[in-house]
């Protein structure tokens, strides 16, 4: 199983949408794919699920089916990661369900981060603990890939997850705050390969503990919710998308531009997703993604093709990602 996260630690990019339609797509495609969710704000759980099972996913005092209910034991002293619960959206298509108060678990991380460096084999297991509930859904849930949706901070919670990641996909808007995330995000992520390797170095001689391997390998960047005039991106929008792939790959993969004029010609550029209006709100009605839009859904007329392009432009995007991160069936 190949694991993929989907970061930028600027807000409002799009991104939870982002994975939960290559989740869709890729269960569409006959991959068997699990989400998961470690945002502290759950926002992924919230599309797939509607408030009825929410509730009863959260129920009051403990929640067992959650990611916090996986880590839990680890969270109160008392052991290690239990089973995690993986709630079936569909056959192929399983989630792990994010919890508002897995913010609770980012001090635990935080200290347990250095005393990695002291060969301890409980800080070890708490800072795996993402890592090998994550590998167990996907076992449960006999995944190809697992899609992490992370929220947008560079905090203790991120970076055991990021960890986690063989990939990561960034989601970027065209506007100065994304480039200026990019500037954050890249040197950070190699700060933390470099000191996850500095402490792998240092693992304990146990044998049932299967820490992370420290890939975090860029993997692309998807250009979200453009405004589309004539087929091309307003004027305002422009000169950022000519800038992202000189500063993607100075700051995400620590190279010297090519030369690429825009995203149009960057190999790193896995896609540009325009904004489907309508439809967003629509899918969000009906409960289902965009590109499973029906008439009985209001898909009529015009919004026909464009539940067509939205479903080609994805499907394009779920064979760019699998290609580019090696993801096979089975």
């Amino acid at each position: 199983m190949k694991t993929i996260a989907f970061f930028n630690n600027k807000g409002g990019v799009g991104k939870t949408t982002l994975v939960y339609h290559l989740a869709w797509m890729y269960a569409e495609l006959g991959f068997s794919v699990l989400a998961a969710d470690l945002d502290p704000q759950a926002n992924l759980s919230t599309v797939f699920l509607d408030e009825e099972r929410l509730e009863r996913l959260w129920p009051d005092g403990e929640h067992p089916d959650s990611i916090l209910g996986a880590v839990s034991p680890i969270l109160r002293g008392l052991g290690d990661i239990r089973a995690p619960h993986v709630e079936k959206v569909a056959d192929n298509l399983g989630l792990v369900v994010g919890d508002l108060g897995l913010s609770s678990f980012e001090a635990k991380l935080s200290s347990a981060w250095p005393d990695c460096l002291s060969r301890d084999e409980s800080a070890f297991r708490v800072e795996s603990a993402f890592h090998r509930t994550i590998l167990g859904a996907g076992d449960e849930q006999n995944a190809d890939l697992a899609l992490i949706d992370l929220g947008p901070n560079l905090g203790a919670i991120n970076r055991a997850a990021i960890i986690a990641a063989n990939f990561v996909v960034f989601p970027l808007a065209p506007d100065l705050f994304s480039l200026q995330a990019l500037r954050n995000v890249g040197p950070t992520l190699r700060e933390w390969r470099g000191d996850w390797q500095d402490r792998l170095a240092r693992r304990p001689a146990v044998q049932d503990l299967d820490l992370p391997p420290a890939d975090i390998v860029p993997a692309g960047y998807v250009v979200m919710q453009q405004a589309v005039r004539a087929g091309r991106p307003v004027r305002a929008y422009q000169k950022w998308i000519a800038r992202i792939p000189d500063v993607y790959r100075k700051e995400a993969l620590d190279q010297v531009g090519d030369g690429a004029s825009s995203t149009d010609d960057d190999a790193e550029c896995l896609a540009t997703l325009k904004h489907y209006l309508s439809l967003m709100a629509m899918a969000h009605e009906a409960r289902k993604p965009m590109f499973h839009l029906r008439a009985a859904d209001g898909a009529l007329g015009g919004h026909v093709y464009a539940v067509q392009d939205c479903f080609s432009d994805f499907e394009k995007l779920a064979r760019a990602i699998a290609a580019r991160c090696d993801v096979h069936h089975g």
